[in-house]
């Protein structure tokens, strides 16, 4: 097993096709696919479900990316730790909300001053972010800790160390029929159902919704997944729901003066990263947000 063949792994793991992966690489696909069966036979390990011409990750193969990207972060780390790379490259991960309302402008202020800096930016809830972090996936990430690792013990155990960046106010954004609640308690919506608007579990909003509106197992709210806050807002505007949200976001929305919101407290957005991952261009990254804290 060599770096080389890892990098033909992943890439045949993010296209499912050999084709398209040996354009990717610039490879032959008949190398690509000599490479993938020797590194199965060195496992003894099926990585991958052939169907025909479709392929898909098996069990082990899912198990395995996980490892061959770390193993390939660790690499890249390494080369840059050296000075073995030209700028290097930074893997950020990030809430929804923060790469909406707070990433532009200083992502392109630091590219404007690293332009040899290879930036890729990915989004999703905090708790998946802490994984792939910690896991290598990811370099750092900007997220709002869940209670569990809102303390150095519990982060410093992960391998994981963080920072905080901004400070959030978060609103509860309301639909024309609840325009004249003061309190959670008085929420009715259009439908008679209490309904919140959310991410998937792993959005630290999302349960700190949960907790303050009191949403349990068998209460009378339920929860409708959406995948971005235009939905969220878009669904509110509707009646049908209300949803919790930071007010930088709500004030890129436009939204309408129908709709109300109640004051749900602050949350702090921290960037997170490996202990010990001190990469040139990590430092200078951190800099910049850190410096502007």
């Amino acid at each position: 097993m060599d770096l080389e063949t890892l990098k033909i792994f992943e890439a045949v793991a993010a296209e499912l096709s050999v084709t398209r992966a040996a354009t990717r690489l610039g490879r032959a696909p008949s190398n690509v696919t000599t490479r993938i069966q020797q590194l199965e036979a060195e496992l003894d390990a099926e990585l991958f479900i052939r169907l025909g011409k479709r392929i898909t990750l098996s069990t082990a193969g899912q198990r395995f990316l996980t490892y061959a990207q770390r193993l390939l972060a660790l690499e890249d780390e390494a080369r840059q730790a050296v000075g073995a790379g030209s700028g290097g490259s930074l893997r950020i991960g990030s809430m929804e909300s923060t790469a909406a309302s707070r990433l532009p402008a200083p992502l392109a202020a630091f590219n404007r001053a690293h332009p040899a800096t290879r930036l890729e930016v990915s989004t999703g809830p905090s708790g998946p972010l802490v994984e792939e972090v910690r896991d290598g996936r990811l370099d750092c990430a900007f997220v709002a800790l869940p209670a569990e690792l809102e303390n150095e013990k519990a982060l410093t155990e992960m391998g994981l160390q963080s920072a905080p960046v901004w400070e959030e106010s978060l609103l509860l954004l309301l639909p024309p029929a609840d325009a004249g609640a003061t309190t959670p308690a008085e929420l009715i919506t259009r439908t008679r159902t209490r309904i919140l608007a959310a991410f998937k579990p792993g959005c630290t909003y999302r349960a700190m919704a949960e907790q303050r509106l009191g949403i349990v197992a068998g209460s009378e709210w339920r929860i409708q997944e959406l995948g971005s806050y235009h939905a969220m807002v878009a669904a509110v505007s509707a009646g049908a729901c209300v949803t919790l949200l930071p007010r930088s976001v709500l004030d890129l929305s436009g939204v309408s003066d129908d709709l109300t919101t109640l004051e749900m407290g602050t949350v702090t957005t921290r960037l997170l990263w490996r202990r010990g991952y001190e990469t040139p261009a990590f430092q200078a990254f951190a800099e910049q947000f850190l410096g502007d804290a």
